[in-house]
């Protein structure tokens, strides 16, 4: 899904039942049936959180006869990977930034254990 936003795919991510949805598709293509099968909600259920899953781009599905089959989106998962990334990214290197600061002002780095009361 090119316009696929981070946002989306947490927001999809943020319901238990979807992300276990995402631990069964692991094992490969599902029904519909087969999963609700393995989860605590009925069929319709299922079928509302796969099509969340799948509007985030985190499963497709094709049709097989009268079935329809889930897998996971090859790569669905990495929009919200390069979201943290740098999230990650840019938050280390502002503490890295305040370490070096407060090292080449004299300053204590915090964690050097002096107390304060």
């Amino acid at each position: 899904m090119s316009n696929q936003s981070a946002e989306v795919v947490f927001d999809a991510l943020g319901e238990p039942v979807r992300r276990r949805i995402l631990e069964l598709l692991h094992d490969g293509p599902a029904a519909v049936g087969e999963l609700a099968r393995r989860l605590p909600v009925g069929r319709p259920a299922v079928s509302k959180h796969l099509r969340v899953l799948s509007n985030a781009g985190l499963v497709e599905h094709s049709s097989v006869g009268t079935r329809n089959l889930y897998v996971l989106a090859p790569g669905g998962i990495g929009v919200a990977q390069q979201w943290l990334a740098t999230t990650w990214d840019t938050a280390l290197a502002a503490y890295a930034a305040e370490v070096s600061r407060a090292v080449r002002g004299g300053l204590p780095a915090a964690g050097d254990g002096e107390a304060t009361s």
